[in-house]
């Protein structure tokens, strides 16, 4: 009877062949946050698209490389960039 070996793939492997761990920093997109300045909580439609935005805690998120939505959050009057 064959011995059942327990080690995942990657225990196996010799260190010099385990895959490169990536810091998240690289992966993880860049974050904008605006604050609402009038609504504690909302849904805004971005104008020509079928998208929507959620403000929760006077706050909205969007990834930095989301032009879409950056451009729409700049010019929208009631909303303000956090540093």
């Amino acid at each position: 009877m064959a011995k059942i070996n327990d080690q995942s793939v990657e225990e196996q492997l010799p260190s010099t062949i385990r895959p490169p761990v990536t810091p998240q920093a690289r992966t993880a997109d860049l974050l904008l946050k605006f604050r609402d300045k009038v609504y504690t909580s909302r849904t805004l439609c971005i104008p020509g698209t079928d998208r929507t935005l959620a403000v929760a805690k006077h706050e909205v998120e969007v990834s930095a490389s989301d032009e879409q939505a950056v451009s729409f959050l700049k010019t929208h009057p009631e909303l303000e960039p956090l540093e």
